[in-house]
């Protein structure tokens, strides 16, 4: 005949029972770093105005920003006028630039710029807007 003994069950430590929590953590960390996706930080606040119409977001294009003080910015770097008109020639026969101006920015400020990109060359401007009540 066969004597199956079986150990007293004892209980667990603090460390015993804290580590399967543990790994779990470090597994999502690793898990929300691996699929997560980080965006730009954008040069200085800008909050777009309100749009009623949705559009497509594309991502790798240049991005002109523009302040409310009216400072202006290409893909994250801060430039003045003069340095945004060669740093957009620069780039070449550019078909599509998305412009994100804050919604505060007075109408002048931005059509200023947007005849500056044009006249670097750009063909088509996209204003960046949120959605009408967000």
């Amino acid at each position: 005949m066969l004597a199956l003994r079986f150990e007293s069950s004892h209980p667990k430590t603090d460390e015993e029972r804290i580590l399967p929590l543990i790994n779990v953590v470090f597994l999502l960390l690793i898990y929300i770093m691996l699929a997560g996706k980080l965006a730009a930080v954008d040069p200085f606040l800008t909050e777009p105005p309100r749009s009623a119409s949705e559009g497509t977001t594309r991502m790798n294009e240049v991005v002109v920003y523009v302040g409310a003080d009216g400072s202006v910015a290409l893909n994250g770097v801060v430039l003045n006028r003069t340095e945004l008109q060669s740093a957009i020639a620069r780039y070449g026969g550019l078909q599509t630039v998305l412009l994100k101006a804050d919604g505060s920015t007075p109408a002048v400020r931005v059509v200023a710029v947007t005849d500056l990109l044009g006249a670097a060359g750009v063909e088509k401007i996209d204003l960046l807007t949120l959605p009408e009540g967000r």
